[in-house]
């Protein structure tokens, strides 16, 4: 007689005509489906879940050695023609009068400006400043630097919500001037902030914090933006549950449903038979 492999077999089967169906089996049959299908979906929800992690360390992110800037401010009392951006730094760039992806939209009747720039600037402490020195006519009156900030946002745009931080601060902050003539000053100092998603895709962004005065000197009013780097970045990963993590926790969730029912429905069974049994008399 040849070696039969079925020997090995751990799950007998029981003939079905050697197995009694029962009404209390058939509901703890259903209620263990329901539970297993709830408890999955749960599991499924928690696996597609993603949480966020936060470190702090010291780097300087990213190959490039400048930093894009975007800002968007609009100013109610200066027209177009006579605003310009100024940028400069420690590294002795000074440039007057950037031109290169500014967009300047009348309003107010033309009396205002909406200003939009695009630029880059170098990771060493500096400014950039709206002014009219590269106006190639000055106004006969000082300029009124009356302004509400829409936007000043360094670095790549994180659009997902989850991620905690100060990457525009500045938006909608608005100030008048008192006399008139003041300048208005707003310090900055910038985080390197770093968002990987959960699929390695890396996203360098910058938040900041700032201070504001304003201040009346001996020159022609501007809006300056200055700004000081932090030597710490932060950086935000995307964690989920391993996939492993998960087969194993619905095997455990499906096991553990269907050997616990086993149970209660053997004991109620039992139970059952149990109490038959006294009532014909037949319990010895």
């Amino acid at each position: 007689m040849g070696f039969d492999v079925r020997r090995f077999d751990i799950y007998r089967k029981v003939p079905k005509d050697l197995t009694q169906p029962t009404l209390t089996g058939a509901l703890i049959s259903v209620v263990c489906c329901l539970a297993i299908l709830v408890l999955i979906v749960s599991e499924f929800s928690r696996y597609l879940a993603v949480d966020l992690v936060s470190t702090v360390y010291v780097d300087n992110p990213g190959v490039e050695s400048r930093i894009p800037v975007m800002v968007t401010v609009e100013l109610p009392k200066l027209k177009c023609d006579y605003v310009g951006l100024d940028i400069q730094d420690d590294m002795g760039r000074h440039e007057v009068g950037f031109i290169d992806n500014t967009e300047k939209t009348p309003i107010e009747n033309g009396a205002g400006c909406l200003f939009h720039a695009s630029f880059q600037i170098n990771k060493v402490p500096g400014n950039f400043h709206i002014s009219t020195h590269s106006a190639k006519h000055q106004l006969d009156d000082v300029p009124d630097f009356a302004h509400r900030i829409i936007e000043v946002r360094m670095g790549d745009n994180i659009l997902t919500q989850n991620v905690p931080g100060s990457f525009n601060p500045l938006q909608n902050v608005q100030k008048s001037a008192e006399f008139g003539i003041e300048s208005h000053d707003y310090f900055m100092k910038i985080v390197p902030t770093v968002y990987e998603t959960r699929n390695g895709k890396s996203h360098i962004s910058y938040q900041y914090t700032y201070a504001y005065r304003s201040f009346v000197g001996r020159g022609t009013p501007a809006l300056w933006f200055r700004y000081d780097l932090s030597p710490l970045t932060v950086k935000y990963h995307e964690r989920g549950e391993p996939f492993l993590s998960f087969l194993t926790a619905i095997c455990a969730v499906v096991g553990g449903i269907f050997t616990v029912a086993g149970i209660i429905d053997g004991l109620v069974f039992s139970g059952q038979e149990i109490f038959k049994k006294l009532e014909i008399g037949k319990l010895s």
